[in-house]
């Protein structure tokens, strides 16, 4: 435990996020589940001024790329004391929002959420000096391979994802298994009320109550919308196992 953090803090999970702007926080993050158990004290955020550590009276924080080159990068004395005044436990992760970092899995999301919470760091410009990477351990994890003005809404996703799953924060814990990703497969179709919609209906099967037919339909759904759309993900549950016929349910994305 540091100077900052309290016993009840330090076993709280929390997420605390250093920015060039804290006022996009909580953002989406307060509304909805996120924001209930945010209220309800099932979590924590702190989203704090990287431009509070500046030294200078114009609260510089960037400066241009050594080797030249377009656009700014975010100095490394700067972001190193933001990171320091934090204060977190050691224990706690520390991340960086970047589009080059290892993609971002459900598996690593269920491991951050069952932590103490992560130290996320939100780049802008052209990007942060890799000496703060390599001296303050940072982690770069990236939410895909596309390019954001800055890490804030990437940093969002990632609590998100993390906020749903820990305890208390979602209604019905089979609703946070039953889904894409948590067995390796992208998530069957789903139907609701009314049971025809537009000449439309819900596949018998889900209407007939044998529970066993409906799971066996679910996972064929889940295993054919897995190989077509994310060959990726088939092949490291299948492995060589042949791809499955896509059944009259599923359709392309």
């Amino acid at each position: 435990m540091t100077s900052q953090e309290t016993p009840a803090q330090a076993t709280l999970w929390r997420a605390t996020v250093l920015t060039l702007f804290p006022d996009m926080f909580p953002g989406p993050l307060g509304v909805s589940l996120a924001g209930k158990a945010l209220a309800g004290g099932l979590w924590a955020l702190e989203a704090r001024d990287i431009r509070a550590s500046a030294t200078d009276k114009h609260r510089s924080v960037d400066d241009t790329p050594a080797g030249g080159g377009p656009g700014m990068v975010l100095r490394a004395d700067v972001l190193a004391a933001a990171i320091d005044a934090a204060d977190i436990v050691p224990d706690r992760p520390r991340l960086l929002m970047s589009p080059r970092g290892r993609p971002l899995t459900q598996t690593q999301v269920a491991e951050l959420a069952a932590g103490p919470g992560p130290l996320i760091v939100c780049g802008r410009f052209e990007g942060i000096d890799q000496r703060v990477i390599e001296a303050r351990g940072l982690e770069e994890v990236s939410i895909g391979d596309y390019v954001l003005s800055g890490g804030e809404i990437a940093a969002m996703a990632l609590i998100d994802a993390c906020v749903r799953l820990l305890p208390g924060v979602m209604g019905k814990q089979a609703s946070g298994t039953e889904e894409s990703f948590s067995e390796g497969l992208l998530e069957y179709p789903q139907y609701t009320r009314p049971q025809e919609f537009e000449g439309r209906q819900i596949p018998e099967i889900l209407i007939s109550g044998d529970h066993a037919k409906v799971a066996a339909w679910r996972l064929a759904q889940s295993e054919a919308l897995t190989a077509v759309r994310r060959p990726d993900l088939w092949a490291r549950k299948a492995g060589q196992k042949a791809a499955p016929r896509r059944t009259k349910n599923t359709t392309d994305g």
